[in-house]
């Protein structure tokens, strides 16, 4: 008789193995296989080849089996190495994750793999490396996610000034002037964070805080004509009253009364404004104009 072959017999061997593996109920029959082979006269060597396992795997079933009967082939508990957390400290560290590492002495306003490692060992003298903490973030439910930019809309309110402000504009008195200034800056970068379940996606509201380069300038509204001021030092009330100064000099040539429109910011109106210009002329007119409040630096959940 024609002996039987199996095409890709390496492959084949490699499937049934895995699905041998697959079960408790085929493990164990696997088992008895193998104890069956030893029983009836084959070394535990030449069945662990048979079978696909170590020769020292078959001795411990063979073993098992004397000591044991049936049952020591079935499957057994598998202590498997303990848990270095318990279950309360599981639960604090849940309620850690919702608040800032600032809140326990750690540098940084969000939680990440290293932050984690560092309040565990801070709390429990317990070490976790930065791998075991990013996946229990995932154990407790936390996702990894980028915050959006996102920049608030104007106030419907104070958009309502601009009618008062066209006005203006039309007036053949006036010189209309709009002043503001502005920082030329290096932003920072975001970056992904670990994020509740129960919390959505996060919003970054940014708010720049390296090097700059600040100016000074107003536009005049009926010509365009541009009047700046490079700004070295800080934005305050003396450099505002420095630049107002500028201001003054370059519109008083054409007679009118000047009106800036300006934001609330403090040092747009403070009282030494009241010297622009020198005393005995047309003073400058402030016309109150405040947009919705810069962007500040927030987030809505740790990393």
């Amino acid at each position: 008789m024609k002996p039987l072959t199996i095409k890709d017999a390496e492959v084949v061997v490699l499937g049934l193995q895995d699905e041998i593996r697959r079960s408790e109920e085929s493990r164990y029959d696997h088992r008895l296989h193998g104890v069956l082979l030893v029983a009836q006269g084959m070394s535990c060597r030449r069945v662990s080849q048979l079978l696909g396992d170590a020769p020292r795997t078959v001795a411990y079933w063979v073993r098992r089996f004397e000591r044991d009967g049936l049952t020591g082939l079935t499957e057994q508990e598998r202590p498997g190495r303990p848990r270095r957390l318990g279950e309360k400290q599981l639960q604090a560290i849940d309620r850690a994750l919702r608040g800032s590492p600032e809140d326990f002495g750690l540098s940084g306003n969000l939680w990440d793999g290293k932050t984690l490692s560092a309040y565990v060992k801070s709390q429990w003298d317990v070490t976790l490396g930065t791998r075991q903490c990013q996946r229990l973030f995932r154990q407790l439910g936390f996702r990894l996610r980028k915050p959006r930019s996102l920049i608030a809309h104007a106030d419907p309110d104070k958009q309502a000034r601009v009618k008062k402000l066209r006005r203006l504009a039309r007036s053949e008195g006036v010189d209309l002037w709009a002043m503001d200034e502005v920082d030329f800056q290096q932003h920072g970068t975001r970056c992904r964070m670990w994020i509740p379940p129960e919390s959505a996606d996060p919003v970054l509201l940014y708010h720049p805080t390296r090097r700059s380069v600040g100016y000074f300038g107003a536009v005049r509204l009926r010509d365009g004509k541009l009047v700046y001021r490079r700004e070295t030092d800080r934005f305050n009330a003396e450099t505002c009253f420095a630049f107002l100064r500028q201001l003054w000099a370059v519109s008083s040539r054409s007679g009118r009364r000047v009106v800036v429109i300006a934001d609330n910011a403090r040092y747009h109106h403070a009282a030494l404004h009241n010297g622009v210009p020198p005393a005995g002329l047309p003073k400058v007119a402030f016309c109150d104009f405040s947009p919705p409040p810069r962007p500040t630096l927030g987030t809505e959940a740790p990393r």
